[in-house]
């Protein structure tokens, strides 16, 4: 059932976005990348609401791989109102991948209530290895709750 489980990229940067889709081919993963470019758009896809309503096309996702950095609502702000919503929202794994190595950042993402802290990679096979490291925790060994009822 794996090969059906969504992964959200939430992350600003097209070259990032362009990076981490080639990443997933390369890794063979059959997990669908859906991608938003801010804060606001993460939120909004996450709700299901505007642009999201349609769920076959937008599904419920099993990981969030959030940016730090990004317009209008930044990834604490995204992740804090995560945190704060009831039920399956309220409780899906967010890995941060950031280039930020502050450490403050890091302390500051896992107290809102990330599940994961990662510094992106200098290049595209350092991505590779960290995106097969993220599917076999996050996918394969990992027990999300079930999102079918959002």
């Amino acid at each position: 059932m794996t090969d059906r489980l969504t992964v959200l990229l939430a992350e600003d940067d097209p070259n990032d976005v362009l990076l981490t889709q080639i990443a997933f081919r390369k890794a063979r993963l059959a997990n669908p990348l859906q991608v938003v470019r801010d804060g606001d758009e993460a939120i909004t896809y996450l709700k299901g609401v505007g642009p999201f309503t349609d769920r076959n096309r937008f599904p419920f996702p099993m990981l969030l791989l959030l940016d730090l950095k990004m317009p209008k609502l930044n990834g604490f702000q995204v992740l804090e109102w995560l945190r704060a919503q009831p039920g399956v929202l309220g409780h899906l794994p967010v890995a941060i991948m950031t280039s930020s190595d502050h450490d403050p950042d890091a302390a500051r993402a896992f107290r809102l209530g990330a599940d994961s802290y990662l510094q992106k990679p200098p290049d595209a096979e350092a991505l590779l290895a960290m995106v097969q490291r993220l599917h076999a925790y996050w996918v394969i060994l990992d027990e999300c709750p079930e999102a079918q009822s959002l």
